[in-house]
């Protein structure tokens, strides 16, 4: 759980949030405003929770508020911190659960062509708002996990054990096995097509 408080907080406090989570390379397309409520469209180069950099033909000074609209990740906002000669970065400003669906929205872009899975999959992407969740297997062994991506049709988590390929699980009470190992865990597929509402312990 992020401990971050929806507050103003001063420049020695920005920059700790800031160096809490490590950037990863993301190439996201979006628009943005900025005080002059002037729009321009921006690409992400790095994010995290913590803050982003934008390629972006707008010039905004240090301490300028910036809402963005980014491409698979939705509405932030938050303050620039340092202007570079093609963009600028912002400090980020999100409650703890809007850090936590940030994370999982760039742990998922980060790792999706590790994971395998197409562009223009089948089923949309669904947002847990419960990540936390157990894997049991067929033995009865259960592990702790943290759902990362969720479909009607599987789900990608965050795990220390890693099942073999092929091993039937239960995530929570849904039926799925093992198709696909990656760096922070597995993917699953589930044994048959889920509905929202059969989801609806991790939605």
């Amino acid at each position: 759980m992020y401990s971050f408080q929806q507050t103003q907080k001063s420049e020695t406090e920005r920059r700790q949030v800031q160096r809490a989570f490590q950037r990863v390379s993301v190439s996201l397309e979006g628009r943005l405003m900025v005080p002059s409520q002037d729009e321009y469209v921006c690409l992400t180069v790095d994010m995290s929770p913590g803050d982003v950099r934008f390629i972006c033909a707008a010039r905004p000074v240090a301490g300028d508020r910036i809402i963005a609209y980014i491409d698979n990740i939705g509405r932030i906002e938050g303050s620039v911190v340092k202007t570079t000669d093609d963009g600028f970065v912002i400090s980020i400003v999100a409650t703890d659960r809007k850090r936590e669906k940030l994370a999982a929205q760039l742990t998922w872009i980060a790792n999706k062509h590790e994971l395998g899975l197409p562009e223009d999959r089948r089923h949309d992407r669904l947002t847990p708002r419960k990540a936390r969740a157990e894997l049991t297997l067929e033995d009865g062994q259960k592990f702790s996990c943290r759902i990362i991506d969720l479909s009607l049709s599987g789900a990608a988590v965050e795990m220390e054990y890693r099942p073999a390929m092929g091993t039937a699980v239960r995530l929570g009470n849904t039926r799925g096995r093992v198709v696909r190992h990656f760096l922070e865990g597995v993917a699953i597929e589930f044994t048959t097509l889920q509905s929202r509402d059969s989801l609806k312990d991790f939605l």
